[in-house]
C-alpha cells in the first residue's frame, strides 16, 4: 500500500490547506479571510464583474459570493454598480479603498509564499509555478 505522501493530489490538497491557513492568519486583523481575498485580487484584474462571472472564474458557490461583497462593500473595498447593458444586472467592482487594502498586503502576501514554498531555490519555485499555472489554465478555466 501506498503512503499519503506518495499520492500528489493529496500532497497538493494539504499545501493548499496550509496556504489557506497562513493567508487566513495574515489576513485576521483585517476581519477578512483569503475567499475575500480572491475576490479582490480578482476585481483588481477588471473593470467589474457581474457575481455570476465571479462565482464561475473563483470556483464559488453563488450564495457564497453574495456574502462575500456584502461583507467587501461593508468594508468599503468593493461597490456593486449599475451594469451599463443590462440594467437589472449589478457589476461588482473594485474602490479604491480596495486597490488600497490590495497593495498594503502584497508584501504579507510575499512573505507567506515565501513561507510556504520555503524549502525551494528560485529556479525551483518559477518551475512550480509554470507547472501549477499550466494545471489550472487546464482543469480549472
Amino acid at each position: 500500500m501506498r503512503g499519503l505522501h506518495a499520492d500528489t493530489g493529496y500532497l497538493l490538497y494539504r499545501l493548499g490547506l496550509r496556504s489557506g491557513q497562513l493567508f487566513n492568519t495574515f489576513l485576521q486583523e483585517s476581519g477578512l479571510r483569503l475567499r475575500h481575498y480572491a475576490v479582490l485580487r480578482f476585481l483588481a484584474t477588471s473593470e467589474g464583474a457581474p457575481q455570476r462571472e465571479l462565482s464561475a472564474r473563483l470556483g464559488y458557490d453563488p450564495s457564497a459570493i453574495v456574502g462575500l461583497v456584502d461583507d467587501l462593500e461593508k468594508l468599503g473595498f468593493a461597490e456593486r454598480r449599475p451594469s451599463p447593458g443590462d440594467r437589472r444586472s449589478r457589476i461588482v467592482a473594485l474602490t479604491v479603498e480596495g486597490r488600497a487594502f490590495l497593495r498594503d498586503t502584497d508584501e504579507a502576501g510575499l512573505r507567506v509564499t515565501n513561507e510556504l514554498l520555503g524549502p525551494l531555490g528560485p529556479a525551483e519555485r518559477e518551475a512550480l509555478h509554470a507547472l501549477l499555472l499550466r494545471i489550472a489554465e487546464d482543469g480549472l478555466a
